[in-house]
């Protein structure tokens, strides 16, 4: 199609031509009638600068953009041994594979160990991912300010993610009935040492971990793999019918305990009433087996899902370096 800045010269070059019959009117009738086209041209050619205006602002913005989904990681404190956990790598590598994808945009990723209480930074967040022992938000300071953050954050549609023990809530954290704003959230959580239910957190061997739903687009680009680690058991998903309610999603289960297995639920979400999505995992424990594709593709999937951003056929992929590029505590040993 013929843009409007040539359809523009073009109609000035044909005004600027006048036949033998034009040239033989008086110079007064020649000067009305050049006056006439002249403003006419002019005319058309503002308006035609105009809609190219329009046109330019509605085209996409290139990654880096306000326009482009945007990633907030939150590393929380961890006391666990090198080789394990290893919070601030993990937070460190999910950026790198944010930012690196092989088949994604480049979608801009901050990685703090603090709660930025920027509420003009906050707004610009699509889904926030938390990575840390136990729910970083009740481990860092002003934990009543951060979670009166989240609650404004989620109400307007932010998604939330919540990796390993950062799914975990102590007795301390919930109510005599387990409630907490995480269930609304993100639809379940680890319950770590609580009356009302008892998750369990014990290492597998060879656990063997399989999508739950393949018609998701979590589920794309990976499929059934083992590892030892400690994706956690029993996780809880609220009283009876909560699950229902919020429309729990169940991208991942294991068969486990091996001596009396049972149907796990160790990754999952919900899409919430106000737009936002939640997404947990309760892998990995050791950080080694951040290396596995399949895991890591179904961990990026899930972040990138809860941004609002379109996930490939193929899952995120990225080509992932030497893991002690990171600089895990391991490392350093």
């Amino acid at each position: 199609m013929m843009s409007f800045s040539r359809v523009a010269r073009r109609f000035t070059r044909h005004a600027g031509h006048r036949t033998a019959a034009q040239s033989a009117g008086t110079k007064p009738q020649r000067r009305l009638l050049s006056d006439a086209r002249t403003g006419f041209v002019i005319g058309l050619a503002m308006v035609c600068q105009t809609f190219l205006s329009v046109c330019k602002s509605s085209e996409p913005e290139p990654a880096g953009s306000p326009e482009a989904p945007r990633v907030l990681i939150v590393v929380g404190p961890s006391s666990h041994p090198p080789g394990t956990h290893e919070v601030a790598a993990g937070g460190r590598l999910m950026a790198y594979s944010l930012e690196n994808s092989t088949n994604l945009t480049a979608i801009p990723t901050t990685v703090t160990t603090a709660w930025p209480h920027d509420t003009e930074l906050q707004r610009g967040i699509d889904t926030v991912v938390f990575i840390g022992d136990e729910f970083p938000p009740h481990k860092l300071p002003r934990s009543a300010e951060i979670l009166a953050d989240l609650d404004e954050m989620m109400g307007r549609g932010c998604g939330i993610v919540c990796i390993h023990f950062a799914t975990g809530l102590r007795e301390p954290d919930v109510t005599a009935d387990g409630e907490h704003p995480l269930l609304h959230w993100m639809g379940g959580y680890f319950a770590s040492r609580c009356s009302h239910h008892k998750s369990i957190a014990r290492i597998f061997a060879d656990a063997e971990v399989t999508p739950a739903t393949v018609d998701h687009p979590v589920a794309r680009g990976w499929q059934t793999f083992q590892l030892t680690d400690e994706p956690y058991i029993e996780n809880y998903f609220g009283p009876p019918g909560h699950a229902e309610r919020v429309g729990l999603i169940e991208f991942a289960t294991a068969m486990l305990p091996p001596e009396s297995p049972r149907r796990q639920v160790v990754a999952w979400g919900i899409e919430r009433g106000d737009g936002g999505r939640g997404f947990g995992i309760v892998m990995p424990h050791y950080y080694r087996n951040w290396g596995l594709d399949d895991l890591r593709t179904l961990i990026l999937n899930g972040i990138v899902w809860t941004a609002g951003d379109e996930i490939p056929d193929d899952g995120v992929r990225v080509e992932i370096p030497d893991l002690s590029r990171f600089d895990p505590a391991e490392s350093r040993r």
